[in-house]
């Protein structure tokens, strides 16, 4: 059996659904099918010649995050999920994928991430809504596997809570994870938020003052800073935000809130700053309100080049 499916499908005309049987069937069969794609996969260089990277994520469902706009499971249909990443990291000026495992291995097997770059998502264990939302385990990827699947580099989110104590342990977890990365060569992603529980809810403050204080503590996290990136929420006074740091920055999309227009107008200013290097974007381009994956990911690459 073959271990990617890409070239079966082009000849066949394959449906994603018919691709995706065949991938359980490969892991019943065959699950040494997914080192050995990822030991044959053609790497991509962690920065592409003009030092900008657009990035598309997806490691949502892994927390218990399947919301999109007024959609609770949006995400949680695999089959649909698949076929939208796909079209996505097929376009023109997307470079790469940041992942949990499950869904960087399905997109290894589909043929998918040739020539692209990728990063693991490390702490999942914060699920959704849970009581213990902000004692962010790692639950998914660690440097070692990060390493033997050939990436470029590990995500961490990282929420900083001054009224809860599971903090300390995340923030723990984050500098073993930026040491261990380092120690390997590969980047850091590190994602901080200032975070707290409004009616028994973790809510993420993005006022300018938050985020830059979020940055001061993420920044100082392990021995060393060489390989790491900050990974930012788009607020207002984002020139105020990326003064705060020299570290290269990534700007993360989220889940829309406003309209395109209005979405991609935040993301184009504050792609203009020096220190920003490219997006990291999933739900607002994955599922875009007219379902036009191939547009509203081609719109997104413009920007960033």
């Amino acid at each position: 059996m073959s271990d990617t499916l890409a070239a079966t499908a082009a000849i066949t005309g394959d449906t994603m659904r018919t691709r995706c049987d065949r991938l359980t069937e490969i892991r019943v069969q065959d699950p040494g099918a997914i080192q050995r794609a990822a030991d044959a996969r053609a790497k991509a260089p962690l920065v592409p010649a003009d030092g900008k990277l657009m990035i598309i994520a997806c490691d949502h469902p892994a927390r218990g995050a399947n919301a999109v706009g007024k959609r609770p499971l949006a995400m949680g249909n695999r089959v649909d999920l698949l076929d939208r990443l796909v079209t996505a990291l097929s376009r023109p000026g997307v470079d790469g994928l940041l992942g949990s495992p499950d869904i960087i291995e399905d997109l290894l097997l589909l043929g998918a991430l040739e020539n692209k770059v990728v990063f693991g998502s490390m702490n999942r264990g914060g699920l959704a809504g849970s009581v213990f939302e902000l004692d962010d385990r790692f639950t998914g990827y660690d440097a070692r596997g990060i390493a033997d699947m050939g990436l470029n580099g590990g995500k961490t989110l990282t929420r900083i809570a001054l009224d809860d104590p599971g903090t300390v342990d995340t923030l723990q977890a984050t500098a073993t994870a930026v040491n261990e990365l380092a120690e390997r060569g590969l980047a850091a992603m590190v994602e901080p938020f200032w975070s707290s529980r409004v009616n028994g809810k973790v809510r993420n403050d993005l006022s300018a003052d938050a985020v830059i204080k979020s940055v001061g503590v993420a920044s100082a996290l392990g021995r060393t800073t060489a390989h790491t990136w900050m990974k930012l929420p788009v607020v207002p006074d984002m020139e105020r935000v990326m003064d705060s740091t020299v570290l290269p920055t990534l700007l993360l999309g989220g889940d829309p809130e406003t309209t395109p227009e209005e979405t991609f107008a935040t993301w184009r200013h504050a792609l203009t700053l020096p220190s920003v290097r490219g997006l990291v974007v999933g739900r607002t381009l994955l599922y875009p309100a007219d379902d036009d994956v191939a547009a509203a990911v081609d719109t997104a690459a413009g920007m960033v080049r």
